[in-house]
């Protein structure tokens, strides 16, 4: 909306200001400055406010606006007077002005940084969070043009609009003058502010998804006369389901006399139905669904799923179809799953929602699921379903114009029906923000991720949301930071979500594996070794084993306080014909039911081959079915040597395992037995190299969650042992994470005393003034000592060398030994190619080395060489800041040279970092090793090498105008270290979209 020329004489209409948002109750409304233009708007919406607000508003009775009033009220210059409105379908129903004022009260112009603040809000939406929302973007607004408080004049009765103030966080001050309170806000953000607006946002986006997931009724646009189609199809199983609200098919080409449809009521539009409509399934062709969300809009609808494709994923004319689309739908207040989407599903008994095209309604269970595509979605229930796991809630949202994983993350992180959230995506609107939502979910209950189009460096077809540039390696290493459980493959994907939904999560990495196989056994072993696991040596039962002897063996690992988690092998029993029996798979799941019921809370997995229908029986929710009798046909056992595999109903008596003349001539083929020490295991299965010392751990702690609750009788089954050691593996992690997230990290104060803030902003803003280019500048090699230094960075001096006389005066002036490098951009850091030279320890052998240096590699000038002091020995490592304009500032470390440059062993966290993020930064590398004596060699000082991670991370978080930094080398000795080069850029910081108000994503 374009402002007349005279409305703004001092600025133009900001059209930055205008914001989709999300209010308490879930649905969206507009912010957006006042024009002149809307006159109209604010009589209409003034009349429709009670005499009460009115008086609340202007401590007076105040029935009707003036000519003047109005125009006051409409005509600003976006400087020292602003107005916002909050419009749904284009009308009023809060509004909220600033006005500059001097110390006197007396309206001014800047330099005054003050302003009085007055809101009021349509008494019909009051109570949905509209005065609060105002609140955050008029305080954005004031603060972009200076202001740094607020003032504000309430009536004592005025409770609601005191605690709007009372609660923004904000650090204020209130007294009470001439029978009104009298409010300042300090409209710096604070914690508590930042915290109270993330705190709504969280509440708000949830309740928007739950409003789309559990809706009173339900009407599907498009659906068809005649069976099949869409529309027909998206019906047929919503009622299949046994939805339990009011279902409504709608087609504008019904005959007049239609009634109803599939048992429905049949209606022309939705004008025709009487009762109120809160999800509108739309499956019209693209063309039609704009006549289509009017009349939702129109009529009160709260949410749409939009089936129909055409939009951005046809090109550019449909990615403006999918602009207008959410445009339209927004101003209804309504949010959108979709277009191009597969549909919602909600397995609630109190609900059974099922509005998509998936034809059979998914178990109920406890696992939500996310996906960006259909048909990843189709596979995933599939796969879900096939492994007898039931789900919570299910969202395919297609093209994600709208409800994104974000809003998702933020339903499962309330629902208490949810354990483990799933989520497949292939674009991350908002990477910053999924970070922080998923931190704070993974805290309570797993997230696993799987990221598709990974290294096509674009987003999807329909997705048009911002990309980032920073690799994948780093994605994936920056969600582990958040407790993100990201693997490669939707298989991955339900292998962990299925032991995720179904076991206690694991206290450490020990596994206890048995079974009745060998070779499977071992297979699991090697797999639990490869994974970072601490495996016990396989317990065999030989092929002889009963469900009994599974059983007993399976309750004897649960009560061993030396294992953490069992992975249970099973193949088919053989006969004494020789041909194996697959229909045991009922009785030996109710056997490990047993065990698991009385046992201990450690997870157990179980790694099958061909029994049939044992899966399906693990994943039953309970363990009470009877065991079945065995048949005696195929293996009858000698009489003077009965066996327990009959069909006894006494299970409680204990075979002996090791004992292979008991069973019906089996040969011998028992593995080691013995329960070896923690100790013993360690050394079996430890890498040659030695293992780095553990990042501090947090205090031993156990996160108040559900899924930390057993779940006797789902018990996970895996085809193979590979996936099921990998599903287990993760857990680990994951478990290991949530201990230590429940005392987070922290950053040293003695940091502070060595930190000159002030001091290298100075020279950060006077850098920046001196820049030609706007796009900012790399510092010279003093000029960035000087900026690092200012955060306790030393980085060693070099001197230049443009001949050899000057570089004998340099050397003289540092010391020897010296060290003779050239600077020129392609030689830089490349030792190889014979650009440094070391250890020089007198003229003599420095005249000769720059000689050879230029001999071999060019002239002087070409060469740019430099003298610099030798440091201590030490391992090389490199240390590299950067800031990306999606993700946010990101610290890497790694080893100097082929390590991080050609094996790409380069490990990462978003700033700001802790105490333990710099511990964990520098032994999750694979060459962490290197760093701690390997092959004898003396460990380095890694604690100067966290304690300069934790400095350089203060720098750009401090400082967003240092948009890249590289220390290399940095050689870290046994005793201190050395940071021999540094490059760093300055440039304007790209805007955050994390810190402002909340807002939805415009694309």
């Amino acid at each position: 909306m374009e402002p007349k020329p005279e409305q703004s004489p001092h600025h133009a209409y900001p059209d930055h200001w205008e914001a989709d948002v999300v209010l308490r109750d879930g649905g969206t409304a507009r912010i957006r400055p006042i024009t002149t233009d809307d006159a109209e708007r604010l009589v209409s919406f003034y009349e429709q406010v009670s005499d009460e607000s009115k008086y609340y508003r202007f401590f007076a009775p105040y029935p009707r606006l003036s000519d003047r009033d109005v125009h006051r009220f409409t005509h600003h210059d976006y400087v020292d007077r602003v107005g916002l409105a909050v419009t749904i379908g284009g009308e009023f129903i809060g509004t909220v002005r600033y006005d500059r004022i001097d110390d006197r009260g007396r309206p001014a112009s800047a330099p005054a940084d003050e302003a009085e603040v007055a809101f009021l809000v349509q008494d019909a939406h009051q109570g949905r969070g509209v005065a609060s929302a105002l609140l955050e973007h008029i305080a954005a607004v004031a603060r972009e043009r200076g202001i740094r408080r607020f003032a504000a004049e309430v009536l004592p009765a005025n409770n609601k609009m005191i605690k709007v103030f009372r609660d923004a966080g904000y650090t204020q001050r209130r007294s009470f003058e001439d029978g009104s309170v009298h409010l300042t806000l300090d409209l710096e953000p604070t914690e508590e502010s930042l915290a109270v607006q993330r705190g709504r946002e969280q509440r708000a986006e949830a309740r928007s998804v739950q409003r789309l997931l559990a809706p009173g009724s339900v009407a599907v646009i498009g659906a068809g006369r005649t069976p099949g189609g869409v529309g027909r199809t998206v019906l047929r199983n919503l009622l299949a389901a046994g939805y339990t609200g009011r279902a409504y098919a709608v087609n504008r080409a019904f005959d007049e006399g239609l009634a109803t449809l599939d048992g429905v009521p049949a209606h022309r539009s939705l004008g025709e139905i009487d009762e109120q409509v809160d999800l509108a399934v739309i499956a019209v062709p693209a063309h039609q669904v704009p006549e289509a969300v009017a009349d939702c809009g129109e009529h009160g609808v709260q949410g749409l799923v939009v089936v129909s494709a055409g939009y951005a994923e046809r090109g550019a004319d449909g990615r403006e179809l999918q602009r207008e689309l959410v445009r339209q739908a927004r101003s209804y207040g309504m949010r959108i799953i979709g277009p191009n989407a597969f549909g919602i599903i909600n397995t609630a008994e109190n609900v059974r929602l099922n509005a998509s095209l998936a034809p059979e309604s998914p178990a109920r269970g406890r696992i939500g699921l996310f996906t960006q595509s259909g048909a990843i979605g189709i596979a995933l229930l599939s796969g879900l379903h096939r492994r007898g796991a039931g789900l919570s809630s299910f969202i395919s949202a297609g093209n994600r114009a709208d409800v994104s994983g974000n809003d998702f993350l933020q339903y499962s992180f309330e629902d208490p029906d949810t354990d483990v959230a799933l989520l497949y995506l292939e674009s991350l609107g908002n990477p910053r923000k999924f970070t922080r939502l998923a931190r704070r979910t993974a805290a309570v209950k797993p997230v696993v991720v799987v990221k598709g189009a990974r290294h096509s460096g674009t987003n999807p077809p329909g997705h048009a949301v911002p990309v980032s540039r920073i690799p994948d390696a780093t994605v994936s290493a920056l969600m582990r930071q958040a407790g993100v459980i990201r693997v490669d493959t939707v298989t991955e994907m339900v292998d962990a979500g299925i032991l995720l939904a179904g076991q206690p999560l694991p206290s450490g990495p020990r596994v206890a594996i048995l079974g009745n196989s060998e070779s499977l056994g071992l297979l699991t072993y090697d797999a639990c070794l490869a994974e970072g696991l601490r495996p016990r040596p396989p317990i065999d039962l030989t092929t002889a084993a009963s469900p009994q002897d599974f059983r007993d063996a399976l309750a004897e690992a649960l009560a061993d306080a030396t294992c953490d988690a069992v992975i249970v092998t099973a193949i088919p029993w053989v006969g004494e014909d020789g041909e194996a029996e697959t229909g045991d798979g009922q009785v030996l799941a109710a056997a490990l039911h047993t065990a698991v019921a009385g046992g201990s809370a450690k997870p157990v997995a179980v790694v099958h081959v061909e029994i049939g229908g044992l899966a399906e029986a693990l994943a039953a929710a309970s363990s009470t079915a009877a065991p079945r009798q065995r048949p005696t046909t195929a293996r009858t056992a000698p009489p003077e040597a009965p066996t327990d595999r009959t069909a006894s109903t006494d299970r409680t008596a204990s075979t002996d395992r090791t004992a292979s003349t008991d069973r019906e001539g089996a040969t011998d083929r028992q593995a080691p037995t013995d329960r070896t020490t923690d100790t013993d295991r360690t050394t079996a299965s430890a890498p040659a190299a030695p293992h780095p010392p553990a990042a501090p751990a947090a205090p031993e702690a156990t996160p108040p969650a559900p899924e930390d609750r057993p779940r006797p009788g789902r018990i996970p089954a895996y085809p193979a042992a590979e996936r099921a050691v990998r599903a287990l593996a993760e857990a680990v992690k994951y478990a290991q994470w949530r201990r230590q997230a429940a005392v987070p990290g922290k950053v040293p104060e003695l940091l502070d005393e060595t930190i000159d803030e002030a001091g290298a902003a100075a020279l950060i803003e006077a850098h920046l003034a001196a820049a030609p280019d706007p796009r900012g500048r790399q510092l010279g090699h003093d000029e960035a000592r000087e900026l690092l230094g200012r955060y306790g960075i030393d980085v060693r001096p070099t001197l230049p060398a443009p001949d050899p006389d000057a570089a004998v005066a340099a050397a003289a002036r540092l010391g020897y030994p010296v060290a003779l490098k050239t600077t020129a951009p392609h030689l830089r850091h490349r030792a190889d190619l014979g650009g440094v030279r070391l250890d020089l320890t007198d003229e003599d052998a420095l005249r000769r080395a720059y000689g050879d240096l230029t001999d071999l590699l060019g002239k002087p000038a070409e060469l740019l060489p430099v003298v610099q002091a030798m440091a201590p020995r030490g391992v090389d490592t490199v240390v590299r800041a950067s800031i990306d304009a999606a993700a946010g500032a990101v610290l890497s470390f790694g080893l100097a040279g082929a390590p991080s440059e050609l094996l790409g062993d380069t490990a990462h966290r978003l700033v700001p970092v802790t105490d333990r993020d710099a511990a964990e930064l520098i032994r999750s590398i694979r060459a962490a090793p290197v760093l701690f004596g390997w092959r004898g060699a003396a460990p380095v000082d890694t604690a100067a090498l966290e304690e300069l991670l934790l400095r350089l991370s203060r720098l750009v978080d401090d400082h967003p105008e240092v948009v890249s930094v590289a220390l290399e080398p940095v050689v870290v000795a046994p005793q201190g270290l050395t940071a021999l080069g540094a490059t760093v850029r300055l440039a304007p910081p790209p805007a955050r979209n994390d810190l402002g108000p909340r807002r939805l994503p415009s694309y």
